[in-house]
């Protein structure tokens, strides 16, 4: 297992990072990405996609393998549950869904926070492979790797923004990032109709964000789509999806190539 907790070391170094997120649970396309030298670690989006405990393992290994990180995105409803798990599998990240108010997110920080009087936390000493195999590893230092895992949000539902002040306010709120289809959602928008609005409200939650020293980490699609951030003061990104990426291709490029095999009929 990694001994160093990669982004958490970014973080506190107040370095860069740059992510991307993986959809398929084959953990051949994490060992792909991080053989490509350019990602300090790997998004899974837990929430979109059909996983079970083993899959968590074996993503988390592919990943240490290659000296890369590990986040898990995860839904609202059985958070505890899952945050834990993908933790105690390796994950040294986990990105929290849906969250509406400080409250919610309060509560979300203690699942993975260790169960002492200093951390107020409710994740004890479950024997896993994040101890190393050893069972007698020192309870504090179980501890202590607890204290290390990295906790982000989604800001993405109108409410969120409502209470941005006291969302970023919370200890222990080490990113943020915006979700503008879920935002719009809460709003009784589509997205394409209030791009404008949509632009503003990340705008936003960005600049609150830097105000309380929270970390915002914004999701692009193209490289090109950094600079806009940059001016921002956002130094971390998440660049593509797996998904997105294979859609884009099969529609486009498949779109040509079926006007040209078509182009051939007699």
């Amino acid at each position: 297992m990694m001994k160093d907790n990669k982004l958490r070391r970014l973080l506190n170094e107040k370095h860069p990072s740059v992510a991307t997120r993986i959809w398929t649970t084959q953990p051949f396309f994490t060992e792909c990405l991080g053989a490509s030298g350019n990602f300090d670690y790997m998004e899974f989006v837990a929430e979109y996609t059909p996983f079970d405990q083993r899959d968590l393992e074996t993503l988390a290994m592919a990943a240490e393998l290659h000296n890369m990180g590990s986040m898990i995105k995860i839904d609202f409803q059985n958070r505890g549950y899952v945050a834990q798990k993908a933790v105690a599998a390796g994950f040294q990240a986990v990105l929290f869904t849906d969250c509406r108010n400080a409250d919610e997110v309060r509560e979300s920080i203690t699942m993975v926070k260790p169960e002492t009087a200093q951390d107020g936390g409710s994740f004890g000493y479950p024997i896993r492979r994040f101890i190393g195999y050893q069972p007698r590893i020192p309870q504090l230092d179980h501890a202590a790797r607890l204290r290390d895992v990295v906790i982000a949000f989604m800001v993405e539902k109108h409410m969120a923004m409502e209470n941005i002040e006291a969302i970023c306010a919370v200890p222990g709120v080490d990113m943020l990032q915006f979700g503008g289809s879920d935002y719009s959602l809460s709003r009784g928008w589509n997205a394409k109709d209030h791009p404008d609005e949509v632009k503003e409200a990340q705008k936003k939650m960005i600049e609150v964000a830097l105000k309380h020293g929270v970390q915002p980490r914004c999701e692009i699609q193209s490289v090109n789509d950094a600079q806009y951030y940059i001016g921002l003061g956002v130094r971390h990104f998440c660049l593509g999806d797996q998904f997105v990426q294979m859609q884009t291709f099969w529609s486009q490029e498949g779109g040509a190539m079926r006007k040209v095999a078509d182009s051939l009929k007699e």
